[in-house]
């Protein structure tokens, strides 16, 4: 297969592992986001009068197995197939119970709190630092590239999830009217906000918990703008104009914004007191509208903004200033691997781990036994749901078939099985447009390699010398932006 004209892809590969996405992903969730997941969810407060679980650090050990006899020894993922087990490491995290808001040092400590499976090949693998006479001596296959796991004893693939990009607004026409959608997603929550410009110009907004479309201005008004400002946040005439027949159609230009937050909390609560009314709309403007731009009061004025963003786009595709987006564009879409996908799973995972903890703290009180950390920690919590889902491929957020049997029938279909992208959409669903091939495919996915039949286009390969970056940190790049005055 590889003659002299592939000295470029030769090269390639041996600077770069084909599963190095899979690998520098998982890496990256172990040392960035696990102690991230753990210190948003630090302290745990149970319904116990002065008393808390505060969290600490994670300590991860690498892989081990305990022997009948209670012995404990490192295994290789070569045992671990073998003998099937899971290779997994054990996660230890350091904890101090607070008894009315201050540490008890005294009675700190260490806990296991559950298994974590391990990435054969990645940082906490074994396999990582051997050579290949070390490699062939533990019986293991030189040439495997890892990037899988090892669960009770069967090879399992995290296929990447191909999705619309989070955060970003996307418009389009719908006969008459245009739509900007954006999916507003933060670690704990996704929301689906809207903007939408009937064949009239009138703006209405939608996001969760609201049955129907909510007046834009009343909106606008009830977070804090003032007419004159809605109306100087943009510079175009027609845009103008959208925006000054929305204010003239809108019972909510004479009101005050605490008038204008009963009127939006009258629309989901009808039947409730005034204060009560006004109490609800914050609350829902906070938590279920744009929640990535912030889930406080602060943040009201920069949500406002961006939702006449959305409106002026929509205005400008209107009056073909414009194109509407192409959802199909790469550039609007992420793959999420290994990494992203444990993110997800493990968030979930140990909130569940979390609540376990506090009804064993409430249920040792109230049969009023002397209270411990360690006996209200279950460390199979954790493990179950972790391996539950890698174990089935049910993952959390509805996707099915995440987690599947590596291919092991040759070389070839491994390394293809370890560079599959799934898209999310049904497969009994023509979506002949999600289906082609794109202009911007190339250079980043095959344009050949795809099933017959009902998966065609919507199962994908990585190209060869495809990378794929692992996420950046979003703060930094701000911080760098605002350096270069660009924000």
């Amino acid at each position: 297969m590889m003659g002299s004209s592939h000295e470029l892809i030769e090269s390639y590969l041996k600077s770069n592992s084909v599963v190095q996405h899979q690998i520098e992903s998982y890496n990256r969730f172990v040392s960035v986001t696990l102690p991230k997941i753990i210190e948003n969810h630090n302290l745990i407060e149970p319904d116990v009068s002065d008393f808390a679980i505060k969290l600490g650090n994670i300590r991860l050990e690498p892989p081990r197995v305990i022997e009948v006899d209670s012995s404990t020894r490192n295994i290789t993922p070569n045992e671990a197939i073998a003998r099937n087990l899971t290779y997994a490491a054990g996660m230890y995290i350091t904890y101090v119970p607070m008894i009315s808001n201050i540490e008890k040092l005294d009675s700190a400590g260490e806990i296991f709190i559950g298994e974590l499976p391990v990435m054969v090949k990645s940082n906490l693998c074994y396999l990582k630092s051997m050579t290949r006479e070390q490699l062939i001596r533990n019986g293991e296959d030189p040439d495997d590239p890892g990037g899988y796991f090892i669960i009770r004893g069967t090879e399992r693939v995290l296929i990447g999830i191909e999705d619309l990009a989070p955060n970003r607004v996307m418009s389009s026409k719908d006969g008459k009217s245009v739509v900007s959608k954006i999916f507003s997603t933060t670690l704990n929550f996704k929301s689906r906000c809207s903007v939408e410009r009937d064949a009239y110009g009138i703006f209405t907004v939608s996001f969760p918990k609201v049955t129907k479309g909510i007046d834009l201005i009343l909106v606008l008004r009830a977070m804090g703008l003032s007419m004159n400002e809605i109306l100087e946040s943009t510079s175009n005439e027609d845009v103008r104009n959208d925006l000054m027949l929305n204010i003239e159609t809108s019972k909510a230009k004479e009101l005050g914004i605490s008038e204008a937050l009963g009127e939006l909390g009258k629309i989901t609560v009808p039947s409730q007191s005034k204060s009560y009314q006004e109490k609800r709309a914050e609350m829902q403007i906070d938590t279920y509208l744009l929640p990535h731009l912030g889930i406080t009061e602060e943040s009201r004025k920069s949500k406002a903004y961006f939702l006449l963003r959305m409106a002026e786009k929509n205005s400008l595709i209107a009056y073909k200033y414009v194109k509407q987006d192409d959802k199909d564009h790469y550039a609007n879409k992420r793959v999420r691997f290994a990494g992203d996908l444990l993110e997800d799973l493990f968030n979930e995972a140990f909130k569940s781990f979390v609540q376990d903890i506090k009804y064993h703290v409430e249920r040792t009180t109230a049969r009023g036994r002397k209270l411990s950390v360690r006996t209200s920690i279950n460390p199979d919590t954790l493990t179950d749901k972790i391996l539950y889902s890698m174990g089935t491929g049910a993952w959390p957020g509805g996707y099915t078939g995440v987690s599947q049997v590596l291919d092991r029938i040759n070389m070839i279909s491994t390394l293809a099985h370890l560079r599959r992208i799934k898209s999310p959409l049904a497969k009994k669903h023509a979506h002949f447009k999600a289906r082609d091939i794109h202009g911007t495919h190339l250079g980043k996915i095959c344009p050949s390699e795809t099933p017959e039949g009902g998966e065609v286009g919507l199962t994908r390969y990585l190209s060869i010398t495809a990378r794929v970056s692992f996420g950046a940190d979003e703060e930094q790049l701000k911080g760098k932006l605002k350096e270069l005055k660009l924000l």
